[in-house]
């Protein structure tokens, strides 16, 4: 039978997985080898998918942030604009 390359391939070990964790949660740094591992051909399947879904959850958390910040700032704007006499 002949399989596919990605199957001929050893899985990730876990000292693979536990550097790869390091590596991504490097500020910066970690975001930027997310992007590479995301979009780079020759990337394992497995860690290419593990980027993408990386990359997914921390632009949904930076939203969340974003609208979060946002709702307290108009609240405290709201707040010291009715002491204000404009």
């Amino acid at each position: 039978m002949n399989f596919p390359e990605e199957f001929k391939k050893p899985p990730l070990t876990l000292g693979d997985w536990i550097i790869n964790l390091i590596i991504s949660k490097i500020p910066l740094v970690g975001f930027i080898v997310l992007i590479v591992w995301a979009v780079d051909k020759s990337t394992e399947p497995n860690k290419a998918n593990w980027a993408k879904s990386e990359l997914i959850i921390r632009l949904i958390g930076f939203l969340i942030g974003v609208i979060i910040i946002s709702i307290i700032g108009i609240g405290f704007f709201t707040s010291f604009s009715d002491q204000m006499d404009w």
